[in-house]
């Protein structure tokens, strides 16, 4: 079986939530593709006063996304700046943690048991052998001390996007790597409050070369279509390099901004979607569909039907497609607003929200 199958596979996998500050519906649908390797995270209450939402965008396998699902959201509570109201750096943190995490034989084990290359029970099994010899295993958390066969695992192959945000009250924390985006409506505008991470970037040139790396026909080494991402391992051996240098990083871009009254609802996708329309294109869309269909998710679902191609001929709309709209309620509710001490994303639209100009031709 090649990476397409001979006719798509558009059943889909929906759902819909809320509390007391917004509602969200999401949908996932593995279309063209031979194997579904999105996956998500959807809570809208991490704690009292902070929802999560999360897409992630697998590439070489599913086990890299479905790990960060698991995970990525349970590290950030785990952050010690998480406590001081530090969002921005507790995100950071959690990406680079990621890749920790999947190193060793507990990283190993996780991702086999997610990867369906073990059944459960022998997963089980294994867990209870390696949790005898494991020194500090009483301590969840204190993966790297897990002995086993697998204990110099170095990590997947394959990787995974990650955009992921993090709402209180009013503030909204965007955090991404790779070429999945969140995007806001304003008033019916879209703004961007990520940025695509692709090899030709100034930016991710620059670091892949220096790390020793190269682009060749607009991928990293040849390989890989995009420059930021979790897991990859094979791009981050340079030993004499951190994390945030290696030739592929997880390193997210951090950016935030404050919500008022003219904000209607933001979206995270993976490439999938942003392939077949633009920022824009997508919010008048849906737009659109509200005004027939209160049910958030049959919004997303609709959405994903749009975007599907008829055949595989022409490449886009034949992606996995993941989509999470998440709808505000008003007025907002003002809570304590956490410190970001950084913004790596060049248009920081907490300062300068600048609506997205540029079009691109829908599929």
């Amino acid at each position: 079986m090649g990476i397409y199958l001979s006719s798509p596979k558009t059943e889909k996998s929906s759902e819909d939530g809320e509390n007391s500050r917004l509602r969200y519906g999401m949908s996932s649908m593995q279309g063209w593709r031979a194997t579904m390797e999105d996956a998500h995270a959807t809570v809208a209450d991490l704690d009292a006063s902070t929802s999560f939402f999360g897409v992630y965008d697998g590439h070489g396998g599913k086990v890299v996304a479905k790990f960060c699902a698991k995970f990525l959201h349970q590290q950030v509570l785990k952050q010690e700046t998480y406590s001081t109201g530090d969002i921005g750096t507790s995100l950071q943190k959690s990406f680079f943690r990621m890749d920790e995490m999947m190193r060793g034989q507990r990283g190993w084990r996780e991702l086999a048991v997610l990867g369906d290359k073990i059944n459960k029970f022998t997963g089980m099994v294994e867990g209870l052998i390696w949790s005898k010899t494991c020194k500090g295993s009483d301590r969840p958390d204190n993966w790297a001390f897990e002995e086993g066969p697998h204990s110099n695992f170095s990590g997947p192959t394959s990787g995974s996007t990650a955009c992921v945000t993090m709402i209180r009250g009013s503030h909204v924390v965007v955090a991404n790597a790779g070429d999945s985006r969140c995007v806001l409506s304003r008033k019916g505008k879209a703004y961007d409050l990520s940025r695509d991470h692709k090899p030709e970037l100034e930016m991710e040139r620059e670091r892949i070369m220096k790390a020793g790396g190269f682009i060749h026909a607009g991928r990293v080494n040849g390989s890989l279509n995009l420059s930021r991402a979790i897991g990859d391992m094979e791009f981050k051996q340079n030993k004499d390099l951190p994390a945030e240098k290696q030739i592929v990083t997880a390193n997210p871009d951090i950016n935030s901004v404050e919500l008022s009254d003219d904000d209607e609802f933001i979206v995270l996708a993976c490439d999938g979607i942003w392939d077949c329309m633009s920022s824009q294109q997508l919010v008048d869309f849906i737009h659109e569909q509200l005004n027939k269909e209160s049910k958030l998710s049959v919004v997303c679902e609709k959405v994903l039907d749009s975007c599907l191609a008829p055949s595989t001929s022409g490449g886009e709309g034949c992606d996995n497609m993941t989509m999470i709209m998440v709808q505000f309620k008003k007025p907002f509710v003002q809570s304590e607003t956490p410190s970001i001490e950084k913004s790596s994303t060049p248009e920081d639209p907490d300062k300068d929200l600048k609506a997205v100009e540029s079009e691109q031709a829908n599929c």
